[in-house]
């Protein structure tokens, strides 16, 4: 028997931040669709540190297996120079649970998150922390550049 995907995504690259906007309840399906595009986007990213920015509007839950899937599209993440994660939960009579759960699938993989409710702040706290994640990374370079002139 063959499932069909619940839920909804879009994905949108601005600079190096990851933008995802999306509408649950998400299943096993959804989620493996979600880990494809996010492998797609990820191999256009620069290789300096990035984030991405999650909006989950509604009741969006995931089932056990949406979650191990979430899991592993996280670590792929990860290895592509993800260093933050900023989630904006909005309109869910369900927040505890997706906070819990994203919990769970962030600290599982080690990677800084925080948890927001609204869009505006979230990008404030990303922005700032992948900048203060660039500036050593900038100085090295400005530094290597007037060592070899």
């Amino acid at each position: 028997m063959q499932y069909s995907a619940h839920g909804r995504y879009a994905i949108e690259q601005q600079n190096n931040i990851l933008l995802v906007d999306a509408q649950g309840p998400f299943n096993e399906v959804l989620a493996a669709q979600y880990h494809q595009d996010i492998t797609e986007i990820t191999e256009k990213m620069t290789g300096e540190p990035w984030g991405s920015l999650i909006t989950f509007r509604g009741n969006s839950v995931f089932t056990p297996d949406a979650e191990k899937q979430l899991i592993e599209t996280t670590r792929y993440r990860i290895k592509r120079g993800m260093i933050a994660i900023a989630v904006v939960i909005l309109d869910s009579a369900n927040a505890d649970m997706q906070q819990m759960q994203l919990q769970r699938i962030y600290q599982e993989c080690q990677i800084n998150f925080h948890v927001f409710s609204d869009q505006e702040s979230a990008k404030i706290w990303l922005d700032t922390y992948i900048e203060q994640a660039i500036q050593p990374i900038k100085m090295k370079q400005i530094h290597m550049k007037k060592k070899y002139q």
